[in-house]
């Protein structure tokens, strides 16, 4: 894995406290009907992100997840101020404002979704895995998926294929303890979930999701075993998630004082931390940092505002068609 140095923390600073507080703005706007329909945000599951991406190869890995999927495509390499703008629903958006906060894709970047339908993305990831085998790309997928999206048949559909198939893909349960508001111990008898892969004898196991330092390292040696051909495993992420499922959500399932003791290990906070401890950087230099992150939040609120909407005719050209299509007479 590729060492984590003083350079690596401060880039997880940055990059951690930027997707928070664009997240944040997001949410704000959203209040204000300026983002409409549902509304997901990954506040607290920072850590997730900023691991994967130190352990992956962005020239030729690629990740889906579910629809809690703003941040990752940023971290993958697209334009900030665009995905803000599909979020808005602007032509400048990532789909040119047809897909949303459920559907955020960029193909360039390797990131294929946001998908709204629990679980969908599973089988799809396999896919993607498998195209990669099958062409020798060298590549793998990163999976994600919720724990609630963890009781889906299509998971063991996924599973027992990519097993069988050896293919190259890191099944990622981010556990965040609720599925919707359900908590995970009144959806099975089991709260283990990685447990699941060992019905596949798919290596699997739990990881702290609040450091990205272990994600990391569980992301890294996932990736070394599919680049070997030694094929998929299963991590199951245990973070956790601030805000409610959706901005919708009135969390009467669980109470202020859980979320504030998780918040005590904040994994921007533990990143902080650490750059603090070892004198990284100086206190102005941190406020140097959180004065850019807020204006560059301040950027993509300002290129989404000033976007245009589609114009109506658009609805017309994102749908596919072969004008020589030799089945119809």
């Amino acid at each position: 894995m590729k060492k984590i140095t003083k350079q690596t923390y401060l880039d997880w600073y940055k990059n951690m406290l930027f997707w928070r507080k664009f997240e944040d703005k997001l949410a704000s706007v959203y209040i204000q009907q300026k983002v409409r329909g549902f509304l997901h945000l990954y506040n607290g599951q920072e850590a997730i992100l900023a691991g994967a991406l130190h352990a992956m190869d962005l020239s030729k890995d690629k990740m889906i997840t579910a629809y809690r999927n703003h941040v990752q495509p940023i971290g993958m390499g697209e334009d900030p101020k665009r995905v803000m703008a599909e979020l808005y629903g602007k032509v400048t958006g990532t789909s040119k404002g047809m897909g949303g906060s459920m559907h955020i894709f960029s193909k360039e970047f390797r990131f294929y979704g946001g998908h709204g339908i629990v679980g969908g993305q599973i089988p799809l990831g396999a896919g993607l895995a498998f195209g990669d085998k099958y062409n020798n790309t060298g590549g793998v997928t990163l999976t994600c998926f919720g724990d609630g999206a963890a009781r889906q048949g299509s998971l063991h559909e996924a599973f027992n294929l990519a097993m069988l198939w050896k293919l190259p893909v890191i099944f990622i349960c981010e556990n965040n303890g609720y599925a919707m508001g359900t908590s995970v111990d009144r959806t099975a008898n089991h709260t283990d979930i990685w447990k699941l892969g060992l019905g596949y004898e798919m290596p699997c196991g739990p990881v702290d999701a609040m450091n990205p330092i272990k994600v990391a390292e569980a992301v890294d040696e996932a990736l070394e075993r599919a680049r070997r051909g030694d094929g998929p495993t299963f991590l199951e992420m245990k973070t956790y998630r601030y805000r409610g499922h959706s901005m919708s959500d009135a969390q009467h399932y669980r109470t202020k004082d859980e979320v504030e003791d998780y918040k005590k290990i904040d994994p921007i906070t533990q990143v902080l931390d650490v750059i603090k401890d070892k004198n990284y950087a100086s206190a102005d230099e941190i406020a140097a940092i959180d004065k850019e992150v807020k204006a560059m939040v301040k950027e993509c609120e300002k290129f989404a505002e000033d976007s245009p909407y589609p114009e109506p005719k658009q609805m017309y050209d994102m749908v596919y068609e072969q004008e020589d299509y030799p089945f119809i007479s």
